[in-house]
């Protein structure tokens, strides 16, 4: 057990060797500045989570309660199965790691001691996490190495405890240079384009390092040495205090680029502005390279997610050889882990028939090409296609590794989009090989949870390949991704596929050369291959998990399911000469059909499941939409949906909140704990996603929140009806509840104290934009809220999901509740699922 350790001459003999250690590399105490952590404790594996929605996690479970204290060597902590953990003492190397598979799933705990209040830059790099005196702070898991964050030192000694997943962890802790200030370690950069004009965007990070907010900054940007260049003065959103945002700005000349030099300086300032006066705060340089038009180059954008500055890499077709009466083609390639964007489009020669254009997954791990991976997939081609006018049926989808699974994934959920797609040395699915545990739970929350991850089954939805050319590349004796993946996947296609290659290289690891991905026989079948026009498609035979996700094929869409996140399919047969379709459904409660194709006036003839409808072809409508009875469970034709009920504009789950440019929004008028505990977690989250995904989202406190402003903005809301002045407005009217030491669901009451809760709900006066809560109804609750892992690719929550602290000791099966509003966003109509209702 964990026991408080004494204090004064008394204290153990391993916290004087540890601060004295720490002191040691403070330069002998004469150098405050620097902090080197180079002995510690460390506690060996003890987690059970991996991609799950909860886990099983005996010390968070001491942090939520309140009475984590820190450890001495020796102190045992008690796993599941009268089975425990001892802390022991480690040290780093000379390179400054604490490293060894021990390490793997593990804690580290240090104190660092200070003569005063004061603000450090912790420089940390392979943890998931840290608690900070408690306050949850983001990691580099991936170690990137670039990540600083501000922290709070209190006078005397603050705990860090670090949460390691990969077996090596390395930190120190740096004075700031000054309170504001620029890092120049991780920009969002485009490339500029020879003989032509700048008009473009870039990104820089902005640290806080000051235990108050700052405002009324603003990025000021020149392109040249010249003291005199124009400069573009872009605003810098508030800053929370400790913080550290990518912040979006122009970069524009009107004057061409120069040809015959490699690279031009961008110069970026951050200026302090009141009234009329203002202050240059700190100044960094980066050199722009300077690209012909036929060579690649880095293309940024605004993404639609959360308002930052993203990029995509861009490798030109070769000019002048592209079939006269055709627009170009579109090869969207998606790069594998730890691969830059640029890089996979590097590793392509130039086509004479098409762009090659490469996105970014918001990260080189980033998601997986899963959830905001595959949004920024969907953005990125959108652009592209708009930008450099391609032929919407001749785009193509292709990818290695990671990429090779995005190939998978996004070619069976988006199935119409693409002409035909290419793995190479791609994995099959979360469950395959990404670690993720699909678990047979047959009733309870817990199946709720496994089911709202069913977007991640390539395999449940493979059949939507069956309209598509498919060839599948991967070396024989690769030792990263298992050649049984692509056999995996030759055996599905094998069974219903009538278009696919197969091809496994003789002799060939896991990368062998550009040609893994650059393969020339790939390309050629591509060439082959083309999307019908949707008039011209006379079956539609379409599955998908989520309408919310995926909803449309060709003609056809599927709007609402009788059971949300199970897989729904239609199978629909077209003839346009008798005007009539005729088809079954599964899992299908309303759709709709696309009958722009038709002339307007004669009836169209319908036959779902064996029921004939018939139905005027409109004149003021592009499509036909169907629902089953409430009642006798018949098809007929409905009108329209309006935009209050769920549909593929808004369906959930949870997820789903943080994205329509989100706001997260922090309570303030609780209790002074429950106060910083929002902020703190508002703003672990904006990290978070900073880190995972590239991501800048604005995060403000209720007191600054107007609902009236952005009214389709999504908005997240931390704390409960009693501490965050937003809640009334947002959700006061909904049938979610959470107050302090109550939690209410429709009927169902909960007086606790130590509940955690996610949903989402839509948003008053919108068609578009959801609220989602991250709540509890204490504390506890809220604390227990705080490492759920919302960012972590092929973890999925449904539209409600309630925690108490039990989950920490037994896992997935101790799930309160969990569950999906029905049609009409309701709770009676909604399939909610509670603990002590589970058969």
């Amino acid at each position: 057990m964990n026991r408080t350790p004494p204090s004064g001459p008394h204290r153990p003999a391993i916290l004087v060797a540890l601060l004295t250690a720490l002191s040691a590399t403070v330069a002998g105490a004469d150098d405050p500045a620097l902090i080197e952590i180079r002995e510690a404790l460390a506690l060996p594996g003890i987690g059970s989570g991996g991609r799950s929605p909860v886990h099983v996690d005996p010390v968070e479970a001491r942090v939520v309660s309140g009475d984590w204290s820190m450890p001495q060597a020796g102190d045992e902590v008690m796993l599941p199965g009268d089975r425990s953990r001892a802390w022991q003492s480690v040290s780093a190397n000379e390179d400054g790691w604490f490293q060894g598979r021990s390490l793997r799933g593990a804690y580290v705990a240090v104190e660092v001691e200070s003569e005063s209040d004061r603000v450090m830059i912790l420089e940390a790099a392979g943890h998931s996490m840290v608690y900070v005196d408690g306050i949850p702070r983001t990691g580099d898991p991936y170690s990137y190495g670039w990540l600083r964050l501000p922290v709070a030192l209190k006078a005397g000694r603050t705990p860090l405890l670090f949460s390691v997943g990969r077996g090596r962890l390395r930190a120190r802790l740096v004075e700031p240079e000054k309170p504001l200030q620029l890092d120049a370690s991780d920009p969002t950069l485009p490339d500029l384009v020879a003989g032509k004009p700048v008009e473009s965007l870039a990104a820089v990070l902005v640290r806080n390092a000051a235990t108050t907010p700052a405002a009324d900054l603003t990025i000021e940007a020149s392109l040249g040495d010249a003291e005199d260049s124009p400069r573009e003065i872009t605003p810098v959103p508030p800053l929370l205090p400790l913080s550290v945002r990518k912040v979006g700005f122009a970069v524009q000349s009107a004057e061409p680029v120069a040809s015959g030099v490699e690279t031009i300086p961008l110069v970026v300032r951050l200026v302090e502005r009141s009234g009329d006066s203002h202050r240059v705060l700190d100044e960094t340089r980066f050199d722009l390279g300077v690209r012909t038009p036929e060579q690649s180059r880095k293309q940024t954008f605004i993404s639609g997610i959360d308002g930052s500055v993203q990029y995509y890499g861009l490798q030109p077709m070769t000019p002048g050889e592209a079939d006269a009466d055709q627009a170009p083609a579109l090869f969207l390639s998606l790069h594998g882990a730890s691969v830059e964007a640029i890089g996979q489009a590097n590793a392509y020669a130039p086509k004479v028939w098409g762009h090659l254009v490469a996105p970014t997954n918001r990260r080189p791990y980033g998601f997986d090409w899963e959830d905001w991976g595959r949004l920024d997939a969907l953005e990125v081609l959108e652009h592209a296609q708009a930008s450099l006018g391609t032929d919407p049926s001749r785009t193509y989808l292709t990818g290695h590794s990671m990429g090779g699974h995005g190939t998978w994934h996004l070619g069976v959920t988006f199935p119409d989009r693409w002409a035909a797609i290419a793995p190479s040395a791609g994995w099959v699915s979360m469950w395959s090989y990404a670690g993720a545990s699909r678990r047979d739970v047959p009733d309870g929350p817990a199946e709720v949870l496994t089911r709202a991850a069913s977007p991640s089954d390539t395999v449940g939805l493979v059949e939507n390949l069956g309209r598509n050319g498919v060839y599948v590349l991967h070396g024989d004796e690769d030792d990263n991704v298992p050649v049984s993946q692509a056999r995996t996947m030759r055996a599905e296609l094998g069974r219903f596929h009538p278009d696919f290659v197969y091809y496994e290289r003789p002799g060939a690891g896991h990368w062998w050369g550009n040609e893994c991905v650059d393969w020339p026989p790939l390309f050629d079948f591509l060439r082959g291959r083309s999307n019908p026009e949707r008039s011209a498609v006379r079956r539609v035979d379409f599955t998908t998990a989520s309408p919310g996700v995926s909803s449309r094929c060709d003609w056809v869409t599927i709007e609402l399911q009788d059971q949300a996140f199970a897989l729904s399919r239609v199978t629909i047969d077209h003839d346009p000469e008798a005007r009539s379709f005729k088809g079954t459904t599964r899992n299908v409660s309303r759709l709709s059909i696309d009958l722009g194709h038709l002339e307007s006036g004669e009836p169209v003839a319908f036959e779902l499941d064996g029921e004939a409808i018939e139905a005027p072809c409109p004149d003021d409508a592009p499509a036909v939409w169907l629902a089953r009875s409430g009642d006798s469970g018949g098809w007929g034709v409905v009108p329209e949906p309006d935009g209050a009920s769920k549909g593929p504009h808004r369906y959930g789950a949870f997820k789903d909140a943080f994205r329509h440019r989100v706001v997260l929004v922090y309570g303030t008028v609780g209790s002074e704990e429950e106060n910083a505990w929002a902020l703190a977690r508002a703003r672990y989250d904006a990290e978070t996603f900073g880190y995972r995904g590239n991501g800048s989202i604005d995060v403000i406190p209720d007191t600054a929140f107007d609902p009236a402003a952005d009214p389709d903005r999504n908005v997240v809301l931390y704390g409960h009806a009693d501490s965050n002045a937003a809640w009334s407005g947002l959700l006061g009217d909904g049938p979610v509840a959470v107050e302090r030491g109550r939690l209410r669901v429709g009927a169902v009451d909960r007086e606790r104290d130590d509940l955690a809760c996610l949903f989402i709900r839509p948003r008053p006066g919108s068609e578009r934009a959801s609220v989602g809560a991250v709540s509890g109804s204490g504390i506890e609750g809220l604390r227990l809220s705080d490492r759920l892992p919302v960012f972590v690719s092929g973890v999925a929550y449904p539209d409600l999901t309630v925690i108490g602290p039990e989950v920490l000791a037994e896992g997935l099966e101790a799930v309160e509740g969990a569950g999906f509003f029905g049609p009409d966003w309701g709770v009676e109509s909604g399939e909610i699922v509670w603990r002590d209702e589970a058969p």
